[in-house]
């Protein structure tokens, strides 16, 4: 069996949908089938019971589920072992956003067990750029939020989180269960800097051109809220000081946690980062 496509099987066993799975992968779905198939009958045994509405796992595929994911964790430390005693001992990631976040807090314990012996090194970043310094080469790996340009870059979906928008407390709107956008559309809204990507800030403006003060930071944009009585727009969760509130918006797409790294780049310690992110943000 060669890695690869034990790599391929994890994916489906986790996604358990082939079309979610090749984009997880990214690859076209044929070829991933086809895999899967010639994987089955090299096991001489099926993996998956197919139906219209996706797939589960046969108990052949559950077991080959837990050693293929063994084997894989092997696979990269070996890879780590080896690009330590080559030199590379060190990893920059980047993140944005809410560091209490408990998938990060799992990410980092993770890591840390699995590679004690790599020097981490974190890159906070502001709102103006959420690709964290990766398109500059400040980082290796992001942890961030998108939408944003994907252009040679490889993306991961960690998670995501329905979004609200963030009001004083004793705006006329703060107390209602839910909103609507157009609710909020005579409303100033938070700004990012001229040349911030567009599509981040198309996001979060709601999809449509808005007026308001321009921010770099989470706590400015909770400032900008609490002084001028801008809106803006957070993932649900964040704890918030009690002069404001959160409100759920309906008709808001939901905000994505993702791993990115720059295409082909084939170290090994973004590798085994990636795999053990997308372990920690399942629970």
């Amino acid at each position: 069996m060669e890695l690869r496509t034990l790599r391929y099987f994890v994916a489906v066993a986790e996604e358990l949908h082939f079309g979610r799975a090749a984009t997880r992968l990214h690859m076209s779905q044929p070829p991933l089938s086809r895999a899967i198939k010639q994987l089955e009958a090299d096991v001489g045994a099926l993996l998956f019971a197919r139906s219209p509405i996706g797939v589960t796992l046969t108990p052949v595929g559950r077991v080959l589920l837990d050693e293929a994911r063994a084997l894989l964790d092997h696979a990269d430390r070996v890879r780590v072992r080896v690009s330590a005693a080559a030199g590379a001992a060190t990893i920059t990631v980047g993140i944005l956003g809410d560091g209490t976040d408990p998938g990060v807090a799992r990410l980092a314990a993770a890591y840390r067990r699995n590679h004690p012996g790599i020097d981490i090194r974190i890159r906070d970043t502001d709102l103006t750029d959420p690709t964290c310094g990766l398109r500059a080469g400040l980082v290796d790996v992001a942890l961030t939020r998108a939408p944003f340009d994907e252009t040679a870059l490889t993306v991961r979906v960690l998670r995501s989180d329905p979004v609200g928008v963030v009001l004083r407390s004793d705006d006329p709107l703060a107390h209602r269960d839910r909103l609507h956008l157009a609710e909020l559309s005579d409303r100033r809204w938070f700004q990012f800097p001229q040349g911030t990507d567009p599509l981040w800030q198309s996001y979060w403006n709601g999809g449509r051109p808005r007026e308001g003060p321009v921010v770099r930071a989470v706590q400015e944009c909770l400032q900008a809220v609490l002084w001028n009585g801008t809106v803006g727009l957070a993932p649900l969760g964040h704890v918030l000081p009690a002069e404001l509130a959160v409100v759920p918006l309906i008709d808001m797409a939901p905000s994505r946690v993702v791993a990115v790294w720059n295409d082909g780049d084939a170290n090994p310690l973004i590798r085994s980062f990636i795999e053990i992110a997308s372990t920690a943000y399942r629970h």
